[in-house]
């Protein structure tokens, strides 16, 4: 999930947002057919991202009469993939200029389907029992002060960033190095894996500083305070060895596969207009994450109470 589109990952995106199993080469049955009433929607490993599409297919499903398929990919195999007609739409981007230039300026094979209606924000943060505690640690000054209470195992005698997926984009590794912080990188693997980790420090009121993005259901069980980094400006993070700054506050956006944008009827139509609140997206993550709903199910509780909502993306 995020930002740029530099080797490592981060959230998120995912940080997004977020990563999975990279699945493009298995081309769905469903993508891009000629005639038929079908729709093949990216979902990335995130479970905001996972209730964006969770909430679009059961609208495509039960109220336009669509057969939807997911592919769960990577993101920036994502833009691969639907460049080539693989999948016909990404529901959340957190912004991938290099992708962005090379399939929807230079080869028009992707074509933006508009913004999402949710502003994604990836940052450091610590718990906010602990910042209640010691209020100087929200400043990334401070940090090192604090190194030898947020080392693990894991972290080799420095003090632990957690990060999610190794595959999610990230600029941890090289702001520690440039900020001079005595603290280490370590890859809880998944968001999920990851929110286990934070779940278990905060039931034992341990201390921890971790990479994280909103929106993001987490922070209504654990409360989480942002640590300040540098401002970030315009530019800041051209170049990926040298970033000093925060990651920037990204307006998340819609991408379709320009064939399928022409000529996906009621189904293009509804994936343009579909915009919702950060309210919306963590009410049916909330379910998803935690109340263990099936995407299906908490779509339907979502959908059975916001009609004024998703009737205006079906006309």
């Amino acid at each position: 999930m995020r930002v740029r589109a530099i080797a490592v990952g981060g959230a998120l995106l995912l940080l997004t947002g977020c990563g999975a199993a990279d699945m493009t080469k298995q081309a769905s049955p469903f993508a891009n057919a000629q005639g038929a009433k079908s729709v093949t929607l990216s979902v990335q490993s995130w479970v905001g991202a996972q209730a964006n599409v969770a909430v679009a297919q059961y609208l495509l499903e039960h109220k336009l009469g669509y057969r939807v398929d997911t592919v769960q990919v990577d993101e920036v195999p994502a833009w691969d993939a639907l460049s080539q007609g693989r999948v016909d739409a990404i529901m959340e981007d957190w912004g991938h200029p290099e992708q962005e230039q090379r399939y929807v300026k230079d080869k028009k094979t992707i074509t933006p389907g508009g913004g999402l209606g949710v502003t994604g924000h990836i940052g450091w943060y610590v718990p906010t029992y602990f910042a209640k505690q010691h209020p100087d640690v929200t400043n990334w000054k401070n940090l090192n002060k604090y190194a030898s209470q947020l080392r693990t195992a894991e972290s080799g005698g420095k003090g632990q960033l957690m990060d999610g997926s190794p595959s999610y984009v990230t600029n941890d590794k090289a702001l520690v190095k440039n900020l001079d912080l005595d603290y280490q990188v370590v890859f809880a693997g998944s968001e999920a894996a990851q929110i286990t980790q934070m779940k278990q420090f905060a039931k034992e009121k341990k201390p921890f500083l971790t990479y994280w993005y909103a929106p993001q259901w987490l922070f209504k069980k654990v409360p989480m305070t942002e640590v300040k980094l540098p401002a970030y400006k315009e530019g800041c993070d051209a170049d990926p060895a040298k970033i000093t700054c925060a990651y920037p506050h990204t307006p998340l956006q819609k991408y379709l596969n320009t064939d399928f944008a022409k000529s996906g009827g009621k189904a293009a139509a509804l994936l343009k207009r579909f915009k919702w609140t950060t309210e919306d997206q963590n009410q049916v993550s909330l379910m998803i994450a935690d109340q263990k709903l099936t995407p299906e199910e908490a779509a339907k509780k979502w959908v059975d109470s916001h009609a004024s909502t998703w009737k205006a993306w079906l006309s």
